[in-house]
């Protein structure tokens, strides 16, 4: 399926496609040629597009594949099961650890899907370093797809359209697993959050926070910026924020087999924080209220506690008209436009 660009579509969605794919509207419809746009404000990309670029032919296959259960084992369980749009592409808060084939539940909270061209390691304990073989990841994991990639790939060759959508796509006569990754990157490199209320204000608008968000900012700023900074709201790192009184999931540790790296996580992205809940690695928290208790009063003790907490015991002392600031602040960080684009489902 090609996308076309109308010049009767409206400023707004003409603007908004722009944005994603680089389609001018001139008055005659025509093939979106879509490419991978870096927002004004943000870092350059860590992603290796001179081996993936992306094209449009790319990008929905991707999208075919990430929302087909196909890749799963009994052919009951898409990517897309466990990252839902509505949610920045995490898991919804009835299902605090994710749900694979055979009903089997995972250990960790799904986390968000957005802005991945920017980052440098994946998954909670940073074990994928490479964007395009996380896919390969969630395939064959046991309680969640329990697929070798090599069925996936004989199923895809058999199909009645798939090859020829990877001949559009890679000019590659037979389906290989090293394009389903590629594939599946195009799709995930796209899902670019980048136009919140925040987002606004950084490009000018100065009406697009309110007095209480900006006083949660100036607080963001003081208390929560060392670990998730601006634009990102992650510095990709790795630290224990006293969610664990008993470290029973070691975390980055399980992957460097360092005692100092025991029940530390991946520091995650504050964007569209207000619709991902549960939050933390094992969904601790049902609300951000309950993050900001944690965060102001709550933290356990532990050795490998990062400095930033262990100097601030038991916590940040937070206000409650803080708290209320801050969480101001927060959602401001959600991405209405990014949640209900269109251009991410079939």
């Amino acid at each position: 399926m090609k996308a076309r660009c109308n010049s009767r579509g409206s400023l707004m969605l003409a603007a908004l496609i722009y944005l994603l794919t680089g389609c001018a509207f001139d008055g005659e419809e025509r093939t979106v040629a879509m490419r991978f746009v870096k927002p004004t404000h943000f870092p350059e990309p860590r992603y290796t597009f001179e081996n993936n670029p992306v094209n449009r032919e790319g990008f929905e296959l991707g999208k075919a594949l990430f929302f087909d259960p196909m890749l799963s084992r009994d052919g009951s369980v898409a990517c897309a099961n466990c990252h839902i749009q509505a949610h920045a592409f995490a898991d919804s808060w009835l299902h605090p650890f994710s749900v694979g084939v055979d009903d089997r539940v995972g250990t960790r909270n799904a986390p968000p899907l957005f802005n991945l061209a920017f980052q440098k390691e994946f998954f909670w304990d940073g074990g994928v370093t490479h964007l395009d073989f996380t896919p390969i990841t969630a395939i064959e994991s046991h309680v969640e797809m329990d697929e070798r990639m090599e069925n996936v790939v004989a199923r895809l060759r058999a199909h009645p359209s798939y090859p020829e959508r990877f001949k559009a796509a890679f000019g590659q006569e037979t389906v290989t697993g090293p394009f389903v990754l590629h594939a599946l990157s195009q799709y995930l490199l796209m899902l670019v959050s980048a136009d919140s209320p925040y987002d606004r204000w950084v490009a000018g608008d100065q009406e697009a926070l309110g007095s209480l968000e900006l006083e949660g900012m100036a607080l963001f700023r003081k208390h929560c910026e060392s670990c998730h900074q601006e634009p990102l709201f992650h510095d990709q790192s790795y630290r224990n924020n006293g969610i664990q009184a008993e470290i029973k999931d070691a975390g980055r540790g399980r992957i460097t087999e360092r005692d100092a790296d025991r029940g530390k996580f991946k520091v995650p992205s504050l964007r569209n924080v207000a619709v991902t809940a549960p939050y933390m690695h094992n969904a601790s928290f049902q609300t951000l209220d309950q993050v900001l208790d944690h965060y102001s009063e709550g933290i356990h003790v532990h050795p490998n506690l990062d400095p930033i907490f262990a100097a601030n015991l038991p916590g940040l002392s937070l206000t409650n008209e803080e708290k209320v600031a801050i969480k101001a602040f927060l959602h401001a960080l959600t991405d209405e436009s990014f949640l209900t684009n269109p251009e991410f489902i079939p």
